[in-house]
């Protein structure tokens, strides 16, 4: 997983709309920090820090410890909202967490060995179902990803869930099949020319045309 840090966080004495927006004039970010069975606390959090740690990828599968007033709170980002024209954030959501306690979190996937893969070798392109897997895992033993080996695939195989190494501990929320990730799928023109092959093709069992009308004899008058 990936490592933990801490951000300096503080008590936003009002919440609301009117509030949030002079919290981020302030060159802050609102957040709240809400679970383990404690009423919710609303935070502010600095706004380069934050968009900093956003940025650089598997923010909400990565825990942080919130310092809010000298309180040292462990917490997992759980959801955020980015302005829609300027991209950085405009509110957090954090969720209280406890040693020895299980997560739900969305796992990026990641393929490794594609130059392995005689399908792709052949001009096979590699058709991602999930880009992330829902998992159940340990607070502390969340993985940043889970990998796919490609190795040996051909056109029209497929990756499942089956085929991936998972750590100790970590599950996938779907328990009753065995899911896609991500196939092989074959090319536009090896398509259609299988495509002009299978019409041109005649049915098993038909005979030429010429051969299937009998010939008419002349007229002896």
């Amino acid at each position: 997983m990936s490592a933990a840090y801490e951000l300096t966080a503080s008590v936003r004495d009002r919440t609301g709309k009117g509030a949030a927006r002079a919290t981020r004039r302030e060159g802050m970010i609102p957040a709240v920090i809400y679970g383990g069975g404690e009423a919710p606390l609303a935070v502010k959090v600095d706004h380069k820090s934050l968009t900093t740690k956003i940025h650089a990828g598997g923010f909400l599968t990565t825990l942080v410890t919130l310092d809010v007033g000298g309180q040292k709170i462990r917490v997992i980002p759980r959801d955020y909202q980015l302005d829609p024209v300027r991209d950085w954030p405009v509110h957090v959501d954090f969720l209280r967490v406890t040693a020895g306690s299980k997560i739900t979190v969305d796992v990026p996937v990641h393929f490794i060995n594609e130059s392995a893969s005689p399908g792709i070798k052949r001009g096979g392109v590699l058709n991602i179902v999930r880009h992330t897997v829902e998992m159940i895992c340990p607070v502390d033993a969340i993985p940043e990803s889970i990998v796919c080996d490609l190795t040996g695939l051909e056109i029209n195989d497929s990756v499942h869930i089956s085929a991936v190494e998972l750590p100790d501990n970590v599950v996938p929320t779907i328990r009753d099949r065995d899911f896609t990730i991500a196939t092989i799928a074959a090319p536009a023109g090896l398509k259609d020319e299988a495509a002009e092959a299978a019409t041109a093709t005649p049915e098993a069992g038909a005979a030429p045309a010429a051969a299937a009308a009998p010939a008419k004899e002349k007229d002896k008058g």
